[in-house]
C-alpha cells in the first residue's frame, strides 16, 4: 500500500492523497512543511496536516483571488499579497503590466525558499521580479505599522489556526482599511463555506462594520473539499461590483494575457452566491 497523506483540517471528513514521492519535509520555526508528489495532483504542499495548493488546480483559486479585484478596480498601480509563498498569487498580479509595485509579506521564509525549489511551476520566476518588495514578516504586524497604501489587499492566508489565525480578526481588517488607498480593495480566502460556515459569518460580520461595500464572491477548486471556495470582498466604492461586461472584457483583452479559468462572465458571476451560503451569512 501506497504511503498516505491524510489532511487533519475537517476531522472525520478529512480526505487522503496517496504519496509517490516526498521532495521536502521539515519543522519550520512557525509551522510543519510538506511538499509531495501525488499522481492526480501532481505536487502538493501542505503546513501543519492541512493541504494548502497543488500542481493540477491552483490556477483556479490564484486567478480568481487576483484578476477580479485588479479589474473591477481598473486602475490597480500598488498591491499589498498577505502570505502567498509559494508564489501563485504573485505570478498572477505580475501578469498586470499596469502594477507598478508589490509587496508581499510572507511569516514563514522556508515556504518561500521551499516552493521556489520544489514548487517552480507555482511561481514561474515571480520572485525575480523588480516590482517585488518580499518582507518576511508576521502579516498583523505588517498592516499594523505599515505606512504604505495600497490600492489592492489580497489575503493569501492559511485556516485560521495557527500563524494564520490572527488574519482573521477583527484588528487586522481595520489596519487592512487603514492602509488602502481611496476605493481600494480587500479581497480574502475564506475557506469551504458548506464545512467552514463560521468563516464565512466571522469575515461577514467584521467587514460590514468597516466597508461600505461587503460580500464573497465563490469558484470551485477541487483541492478544497465540501464545494465551492468563497472569497471575501470590502470595499467603499459601491460601483465595483456592479460593473459592466462590456467594460471587464474591454479591461481584461487590454491585459493581454490568456487564463485558464478566469474570464470576464465568471467574473460578474462568481458574485452570484448559492442560497445555503446567503443564508450562513444572514
Amino acid at each position: 500500500m501506497k504511503n498516505q497523506f491524510e489532511e487533519t483540517l475537517y476531522d472525520a471528513h478529512g480526505q487522503r492523497f496517496s504519496i509517490e514521492e516526498i521532495y521536502y519535509e521539515h519543522k519550520s520555526a512557525h509551522q510543519h512543511i510538506i511538499i509531495f508528489h501525488n499522481s492526480k495532483f501532481g505536487r502538493v504542499m501542505a503546513l501543519d496536516g492541512v493541504i494548502q495548493t497543488t500542481e493540477k488546480d491552483e490556477f483556479i483559486y490564484h486567478e480568481m483571488l487576483t484578476h477580479i479585484p485588479i479589474l473591477a478596480h481598473g486602475e490597480v498601480k500598488n498591491v499589498l499579497i498577505i502570505g502567498g509563498g509559494d508564489g501563485g498569487m504573485l505570478r498572477e498580479v505580475l501578469r498586470h503590466n499596469t502594477i507598478k509595485s508589490i509587496s508581499m509579506v510572507e511569516i514563514d521564509k522556508a515556504v518561500v525558499d521551499m516552493c521556489i525549489k520544489y514548487l517552480p511551476k507555482h511561481s514561474l520566476g515571480a520572485f525575480e521580479d523588480n516590482r517585488l518588495n518580499l518582507v518576511i514578516d508576521d502579516g498583523a504586524n505588517f498592516v499594523r505599522q505599515s505606512s504604505e497604501k495600497f490600492d489592492v489587499i489580497i489575503v493569501d492566508s492559511t485556516d485560521p489556526i495557527g500563524p494564520g489565525e490572527v488574519l482573521f480578526q477583527h484588528e487586522f481588517y481595520i489596519n487592512c482599511k487603514n492602509i488602502l488607498n481611496k476605493n481600494g480593495i480587500v479581497v480574502t480566502q475564506n475557506g469551504v463555506p458548506f464545512m467552514q460556515p463560521d468563516e464565512v459569518r466571522n469575515t461577514e460580520k467584521f467587514f460590514s462594520q468597516i466597508f461600505k461595500d461587503n460580500s464573497f464572491y465563490v469558484a470551485p477548486v477541487p483541492t478544497y473539499i465540501g464545494g465551492n471556495m468563497a472569497f471575501g470582498w470590502g470595499t467603499d466604492n459601491k460601483t465595483y461590483r456592479q460593473i459592466s461586461l462590456e467594460t471587464l472584457q474591454q479591461r481584461f483583452s487590454s491585459a493581454g494575457f490568456k487564463t485558464r479559468y478566469y474570464n470576464p462572465k465568471i467574473h460578474l458571476a462568481s458574485f452570484a452566491l448559492p442560497q445555503y451560503v446567503i443564508d450562513i451569512i444572514a
